[in-house]
């Protein structure tokens, strides 16, 4: 298993800085060590074991085959979430949620389609049979559907798992995960409500260094993971 961080180096990343003291949500406070110039700071010791437990179901989910979406659409976010996400071969979502991605996956599955079939089109120069207007419009297509469905192109069922970075931020894909009994799996700041998610990481969900320590180990578990079911003997 992934060997969770110490203390210190979750102090040089900041997983500790939470919000401020007025935006505090009541459900937080087990996770809460104390304030310090008007905002909370994180017991980062709760953060190793709420962590550990979160990596032990990320393990549990890959080893059975599984798949889990990663999640972040806020700026600082999007950079980290595509690098780890590719890292392990999972997909992803950093541009928008798309609503219904759960809910209604039918739908989602019809618009990847399309950007898979314009692409293919493109690279095998079926496009040339359009006229000039038209190939212009099909590139334009390619270029809006790579940033919306670019990284859920592989993504052919509704995935096991969803790993989100800010759950404030992205509460209609909290909402769809809890109507289709998907675990999440979140960093959870001092504002936001942990008893929505399966997995909750407390830590600060909008330092980059903090973003990147908790997205790199769950990367870093489902790569090893992966890594364990690919190269165990078959019976």
């Amino acid at each position: 298993m992934t060997q969770i961080p110490d203390l210190m180096t979750m102090l040089k990343s900041g997983v500790h800085f939470g919000h401020q003291l007025s935006k505090r949500h009541p459900k937080m406070k087990p996770y809460i060590f104390t304030s310090k110039s008007g905002f909370h700071i994180i017991n980062l010791e709760a953060t190793q074991e709420k962590l550990t437990e979160a990596l032990a179901f990320v393990n549990k989910v890959v080893a059975n085959g599984g798949t889990i979406l990663f999640l972040g659409t806020k700026k600082q976010a999007q950079p980290i979430v595509q690098k780890y996400a590719k890292a392990c071969g999972m997909p992803y979502l950093t541009e928008r949620w798309l609503g219904g991605t759960f809910t209604n996956f039918g739908e989602i599955v019809q618009v990847v389609r399309k950007y898979t079939k314009f692409k293919q089109q493109k690279a095998t120069g079926e496009i040339k049979k359009y006229t000039k207007k038209e190939q212009l419009e099909i590139t334009r297509e390619i270029e809006k559907l790579d940033k919306i469905v670019g990284g859920i192109e592989t993504m052919t069922k509704v995935p096991d798992a969803i790993f989100i970075v800010d759950i404030k931020r992205e509460k209609t894909a909290v909402a769809e995960a809890i109507k289709k009994n998907i675990p999440v799996i979140a960093i959870c700041d001092t504002n936001v409500n942990p008893d929505l998610i399966t997995y909750c990481i407390p830590a600060n969900d909008d330092a980059v260094k903090s973003i990147e320590l908790i997205t790199g180990l769950i990367s870093q578990e489902i790569q090893e993971a992966a890594n364990k079911k690919a190269t165990a003997p078959t019976t």
